[in-house]
């Protein structure tokens, strides 16, 4: 089987991993990007129809292209989409695309990794593409009535999946609103979950620039920050464009949390059962890394690292991670200086093997 070599590959295509592509690329060192999906851009086509960007068009650039639009635009996802594959042509960016990853090994030195029948040897590795995400469904959802509509948000795209009847949307973060706003204009909806506050900043903005540069993982708040992260995921991520106004004006109901089901209808703490037609789950993803067979996980099989760099495995490196370097690590706007600082590290690594 024919074995091809690179000095770096950087697994996942999109903003994250074509980003890293650009500053390997001014660095003159060799890369080859690979994504799983069939064309770049492929991850944002396939969300909901009615996503928009929380940041304006102004901070979405990635390094060497300005985002299209007016500046205070919030683009949908297609735009961001036709974005990304507009960044990769622009610069080249050799990207393989149809390439699912789904094996990553020592080899030597270096790396062995698969992607079906495809075969590369490199000195370093980037992971750029987050972890193999399934969605998170409650066990009791396998009670719910037979005929009650049951939709992931993952697999949510626009109202005209659902049957008539009432609605109700389980998880109160901002995929849960975005999307209870959306169903909300032609079904009556009752929004479940605790209620996750509200951020107080617009991302984007130069308040927000400036408290995500206070909020980085070299700062005293940074470090306060990582060390209450898990209070704050368990309590989900606060709200950042809808309004509890913006729910309550379109007629949303709000509950306590699903606790379970009676007799094939949704239980909220406290009792009261919930009359639904149709169930969306938007209660989040269980992340894997599966195919890294390495030593580069804690307990609860999360990134080790420190800004992207895994000192237990030499040479092996991520990009686009929550809270990575900086509270905007993860945002389109935010992952170039990331991005610059890996590539920075695995060049060096690939011209020291």
């Amino acid at each position: 089987m024919t074995v091809e070599h690179h000095p770096v590959v950087v697994v996942g295509g999109g903003q994250a991993g074509l980003v890293t592509g650009y500053h390997l690329r001014r660095r003159g060192c060799g890369f080859l990007i690979l994504d799983a999906g069939g064309t770049v851009g492929h991850a944002w086509r396939s969300r909901w129809d009615a996503l928009r960007l929380f940041t304006p068009n102004s901070y979405n650039g990635l390094p060497g292209l300005p985002f299209p639009g007016p500046r205070s635009g919030l683009p949908g996802k297609d735009a961001v989409a036709d974005y990304l594959h507009r960044y990769a042509a622009h610069f080249d960016l050799p990207v393989r695309v149809g390439a699912r990853v789904d094996g990553l090994d020592r080899d030597g030195d270096g790396f062995l990794i698969t992607a079906g029948d495809l075969r590369v040897r490199a000195h370093a590795v980037v992971i750029a593409a987050g972890a193999a995400i399934r969605p998170r469904v409650p066990e009791f959802a396998d009670l719910l009535s037979a005929d009650t509509v049951q939709l992931h948000s993952a697999d949510y795209r626009n109202p005209g999946q659902l049957r008539d009847g009432p609605v109700l949307v389980v998880g109160a973060g901002n995929s849960g609103a975005e999307i209870a706003l959306d169903v909300a204009t032609g079904h009556r909806v009752t929004l479940a979950g605790r209620d996750t506050g509200r951020m107080p900043i617009r991302p984007g903005s130069l308040g927000y620039r400036m408290m995500s540069r206070l909020l980085a993982v070299d700062t005293p708040f940074g470090r306060r920050m990582l060390r209450n992260s898990g209070n704050w995921s368990r309590k989900g991520t606060p709200l950042v464009r809808i309004t509890p106004k913006d729910l309550e004006q379109a007629g949303v109901r709000r509950t306590g949390r699903v606790v379970g089901v009676e007799d094939g209808t949704p239980v909220v703490d406290g009792g009261e059962l919930i009359e639904s037609a149709n169930v969306l789950w938007c209660t989040g993803f269980d992340q894997e890394y599966p195919w890294v067979k390495l030593p580069a996980f804690d307990e609860e099989g999360r990134p080790r690292h420190h800004r992207g760099v895994v000192e237990t495995v030499p040479g092996l490196y991520f990009v686009g991670l929550p809270f990575q370097s900086a509270m905007s690590s993860s945002l389109i706007g935010g992952v170039g200086a990331d991005a610059a600082y890996i590539a920075e590290r695995a060049c060096v690594t690939a011209a020291q093997r």
